[in-house]
């Protein structure tokens, strides 16, 4: 189990309450296809994929990107129990939807430049550790399924 100090839990929940799901989901999820293009094989009945631009005004990716940000309030939640809380979406993305675990990392990665991007120098070294350990234990929760 991880420990959480309470500055930790402080800096989390801060930095989700301020948030603009429907711009931060988005832009992540689409710099993820962009960047790393072999993962938009998941992404193959969300229409156009076919080049930058398309990506970043897809309809179905700016809903699937802000779907995701809203998936994480749930670990925001539930911070000393996000293995059990992803054990659902674990068997889905292991079993159902077959997506290799190591993307819930790229996908982690482009998320804290986009979240870094946003809070400029307010995206401390400490606030970075912390949003990084609460983004490796969600990728962990998330590929738990494949161990």
């Amino acid at each position: 189990m991880v420990e959480w100090s309470e500055q930790e839990r402080s800096i989390i929940t801060s930095i989700f309450s301020n948030l603009d799901y429907n711009d931060v989901g988005p832009k992540a999820l689409s710099r993820c296809l962009i960047v790393y293009p072999w993962t938009q094989r998941y992404f193959a009945n969300f229409g156009n994929l076919y080049n930058a631009e398309a990506i970043k005004t897809n309809p179905n990716i700016q809903a699937h990107g802000t779907k995701v940000l809203h998936g994480l309030d749930r670990a925001v939640k539930n911070m000393d129990n996000i293995k059990a809380t992803y054990a659902e979406l674990s068997v889905l993305h292991s079993e159902k939807l077959h997506v290799d675990p190591d993307n819930f990392k790229l996908l982690a990665d482009c998320l804290t430049i986009v979240i870094a991007a946003k809070m400029g120098s307010g995206f401390t070294p400490q606030i970075q550790a912390t949003f990084q350990k609460f983004l490796a234990v969600v990728v962990s929760a998330l590929g738990k399924q494949y161990h």
